[in-house]
């Protein structure tokens, strides 16, 4: 899609809303480069039969029109099966995501480098990147990782809820399903690890347990990302970060990408069934920036792979409104910038092989 198309689609989407946007907002919005980290929509399209290229409003968070008037500029979909589902399943929706860029070569460009996620926005089309969430999908053979690295993928959970033979989960951690003694990476784990180092795939520690945690921080050479995990402080749930993990992280110059799921921002969404506002998710943000710095902190919306997320925000086309609340919060245009996407940018190229 041309710059200008893409820039009337936003124009247009943001005249629609009730509030008229202001032409700073507009503007700051457009130029940013906007990557959200983790979209399931996937794995919903091979099981609902529904295409990404087509008009799905009031049925999914996301199709390709909207991520236009959201003013997304990259977006990593997740490649995601179940505890019981493997390396096959994953490469069927890598294939998925081909299709989708050759079905939209004027408006969809695969990435698999920095330089190419940016080069796809500066001609106005949206950057489609790919991370593999949970473990199990390698199915313990690091022959596959490099598969899947071959084929576009850019970082990998290393466990979903499930827990492998080499990591525990944050869920099966907490629930006491993995004994003590058998928590955190074995010797296979640390070598998952090391050869997504030196492939330049980037390390996700969303869903693991603490354990696994702890040991991937002991031994990673380069940044690691959260691409979907909120603050504990606020919701304490295991699929949040405690403060010393966010300081942690802080430390190694990696980034935290927010998780948009009500139940993740709010730890009384469970008890009122209530969405939380907007202004819940912004206080994530705002906390892992005052803790380690706003060079820190992302977006990892869990679009299409949640049922409830904050109040303005009804899918891809809503991205606008984080940054009016971030404006509204006080960020600088900079600052506002590096959460959107600059520092996810940034470490995405501390893990690119050169």
């Amino acid at each position: 899609m041309p710059i200008n198309m893409k820039a009337f689609l936003f124009t247009t989407a943001l005249l629609m809303g009730a509030t008229v946007w202001a032409q700073p907002l507009d503007r700051l919005h457009r130029k940013a480069l906007v990557i959200d980290t983790h979209n399931d929509f996937i794995s919903i399209s091979l099981s609902n039969r529904i295409a990404f290229d087509a008009s799905l409003q009031g049925r999914t968070h996301s199709d390709l029109n909207r991520m236009f008037k959201g003013g997304i500029d990259a977006q990593f979909f997740s490649i995601f099966g179940g505890g019981d589902i493997g390396f096959a399943h994953a490469m069927q929706e890598i294939d998925s995501v081909y299709a989708i860029a050759q079905r939209n070569p004027d408006r969809v460009a695969l990435a698999t480098s920095p330089a190419e996620l940016k080069k796809a926005a500066r001609s106005g089309k949206l950057a489609a990147l790919m991370g593999v969430e949970g473990g199990h999908m390698i199915e313990d053979d690091l022959n596959k990782l490099q598969t899947l690295y071959n084929r576009g993928v850019r970082y990998m959970t290393l466990t979903w809820n499930n827990s492998t033979l080499w990591a525990s989960s944050a869920a099966e951690e907490t629930s006491g399903k993995i004994p003590v003694e058998k928590r955190g990476l074995n010797s296979f784990g640390q070598q998952v690890v090391q050869k997504m180092n030196e492939m330049g795939m980037m390390v996700d520690i969303s869903h693991v347990g603490e354990k696994t945690f702890w040991d991937v921080m002991k031994i990673v050479t380069k940044p690691v990302i959260a691409s979907h995990s909120s603050v504990y402080h606020f919701a304490p749930v295991p699929r949040n970060l405690k403060d010393d993990q966010i300081d942690a992280i802080g430390k190694n110059g990696g980034v935290i990408c927010v998780n948009f799921y009500s139940g993740f921002l709010d730890s009384t969404f469970d008890k009122k069934s209530a969405r939380p506002p907007l202004s819940k998710l912004i206080d994530h943000i705002d906390y892992i920036a005052k803790r380690i710095g706003v060079d820190h902190v992302g977006l990892g919306s869990d679009f299409d792979g949640i049922g409830s997320s904050p109040q303005e925000l009804d899918g891809v086309q809503d991205f606008p409104k984080i940054t009016r609340a971030l404006l509204e919060r006080g960020y600088s245009n900079k600052d506002i910038r590096k959460i959107l996407g600059g520092n996810v940018l940034r470490v995405f190229a501390a893990n690119d092989r050169k």
